[in-house]
């Protein structure tokens, strides 16, 4: 039970009546300034309901004295923006994508519009830098799996790659040559070091040596008689050391034995003409481009 209300000694200050272990709890009031500055927020919270758009209805809220949403407000800088950059992107609509690299100011714009639709549509993927990862093409290399002209980055992105969504998608497919039985394991092993050797890498040279002619029989076709690659299969060059999967002993084992399908999304149908534009030639100008 609190003790009876009374004076402490020291400071004058009356207590609130409680107490523990002979300490005594003091009523020490608050500062005025700070009661002060608390009535003056009440004030201003009553008229900020009547000012702005606060008070909910059956129907939506009050619009407030000032009608100011920041939402409106974001809504009219967006069109300030749109309406500077129409003209822009009438140029870049009527231009064919091969062309704008000639033309600096348009070129400049479509790299400034592309970076910044790169690093939110491609970035998770390719990375800040473009730089790639496993299973994603370094895009800031000279190394294109389908071809690294701005026409053919261009429909790169617009039909993506493998994507069944898309009747228009680049589509290849390497066989799983090893989990079909159409080569054996023993052969997969000699047609990796081969592999290897083609960027002189190899460890084995006698197991390279059966496993050039394993290549002919089975890899050439797509990948070319010296590891050259086919942009118009998608079919990496094997001779250059640049790997998508990696390039130790044991992935190259896993690709040919399961073989590699990757997927890009086709950005037609996620992305206007114009940004597509913009992300080609900000991409080809990255790598140097064909």
């Amino acid at each position: 039970m609190p003790t009876k209300v009374e004076k402490d000694s020291v400071t004058g200050t009356e207590t609130t009546g409680h107490e523990w272990d002979g300490i005594k709890e003091l009523n020490t009031p608050l500062p005025k300034w700070w009661v002060y500055v608390f009535y003056a927020t009440i004030i201003w919270s009553i008229g900020y309901y009547f000012v702005y758009p606060a008070i909910p209805t059956l129907s939506g809220h009050t619009s407030g004295i000032l009608d100011y949403t920041a939402r409106q407000d974001l809504r009219n800088r967006m069109a300030t923006v749109e309406a500077e950059r129409a003209e822009w992107v009438d140029r870049l609509a009527a231009t064919p994508v091969a062309e704008i690299p000639a033309r600096e100011d348009l070129f400049e714009f479509a790299v400034a519009g592309g970076g910044a639709a790169f690093a939110v549509n491609c970035a998770p993927c390719h990375g800040s830098g473009a730089q790639g990862g496993p299973g994603y093409p370094n895009l800031a290399d000279d190394a294109w799996l389908w071809g690294g002209s701005l026409e053919e980055i261009y429909a790169t992105i617009q039909h993506g790659i493998r994507w069944t969504q898309d009747e228009e998608t680049r589509f290849s497919e390497m066989l799983a040559f090893g989990a079909d039985d159409i080569l054996t394991s023993e052969q997969v092993d000699d047609v990796a070091e081969y592999v290897l050797s083609l960027s002189g890498n190899a460890t084995d040279q006698d197991a390279a040596q059966r496993g050039e002619q394993v290549f002919v029989e089975n890899c050439a076709a797509c990948h070319g008689e010296n590891g050259e690659g086919m942009a118009a299969l998608g079919a990496p060059r094997l001779n250059d050391a640049i790997w998508l999967y990696g390039g130790d002993k044991a992935t190259i084992v896993e690709t040919v034995t399961r073989g590699r399908r990757g997927v890009m999304p086709a950005w037609s149908n996620r992305l206007d003409d114009v940004t597509i534009k913009q992300l080609a030639v900000y991409v080809h100008s990255l790598g140097g481009g064909e």
